[in-house]
């Protein structure tokens, strides 16, 4: 089996965009999965309106499978409050999205695991819906719906923190495994922190990747940043 970190790679091009919260659930889960004997990979992250429905005509214009109801602007995957994920096969590159697969022998199906996790860090699993059962779905809405959402409507921090205390298991801050890679033209320059719904990253590495020089004045403890 691949090790976490490796299993975060193959995922964190996926989280890019969604809100802070989903990000680090999403790093949790992985986590979590992990340590259960089962590995998995965000598949989906943040759609664009033009994704969604893109992926509406499927099975209706367009040849496939249904796969959504949702057109764009109506899925909480188009806010970045939802991602999908898949369980990753011992080769380290396939995926499958077999529900009642049993890749650990522990008797309970592995997707099923993953969603015991999924729920205990306050995600809506969309196999539980009624109306079209979504098993690779989880979201977090914050009490919003789709209405509020295209309103312009956001979670508010005190909603941020709430839920980021869940998933961290009560500790203010996000667990310090979860960082934030940042890339300059394709090429990383260093990692920034996710804390408590804030990402923070050294101003100096990506400054001085720009051509700017930044220096401190500790009088005044003030950073300056100059482009030459």
């Amino acid at each position: 089996m691949l090790t976490l970190e490796q299993l975060r790679e193959k995922s964190a091009a996926r989280l890019v965009g969604l809100h802070p919260v989903l990000a680090a659930g999403a790093n949790v889960l992985i986590q979590q999965s992990h340590a259960r004997g089962v590995p998995i990979v965000i598949t989906q992250g943040l759609r664009t309106i033009a994704e969604q429905n893109a992926l509406y005509a499927q099975g209706r214009s367009k040849p496939g499978p249904i796969v959504t109801n949702a057109k764009g602007g109506t899925s909480y995957h188009n806010y970045g409050l939802a991602f999908d994920f898949a369980l990753l096969l011992p080769n380290g590159t396939s995926l499958s999205w077999d529900i009642n697969r049993d890749g650990d022998k522990d008797k309970t199906a592995d997707w099923q695991e993953v969603v015991q996790e999924a729920k205990r860090l306050g995600l809506e699993w969309g196999g539980d819906w009624t109306s079209f059962k979504d098993y690779s779905h989880l979201q977090m809405t914050f009490g919003l719906t789709i209405d509020q959402l295209r309103a312009g409507k956001r979670p508010t921090t005190d909603q941020a923190k709430e839920a980021l205390k869940k998933i961290t298991g009560g500790d203010d801050q996000v667990n310090k495994d979860v960082t934030v890679t940042i890339n300059l033209n394709g090429r990383k320059l260093t990692d920034g922190v996710l804390d408590t719904g804030t990402t923070y990253v050294p101003i100096r590495a990506l400054a001085e990747a720009l051509g700017a020089k930044v220096t401190y004045d500790a009088v005044t403890k003030t950073v300056n940043v100059v482009k030459e």
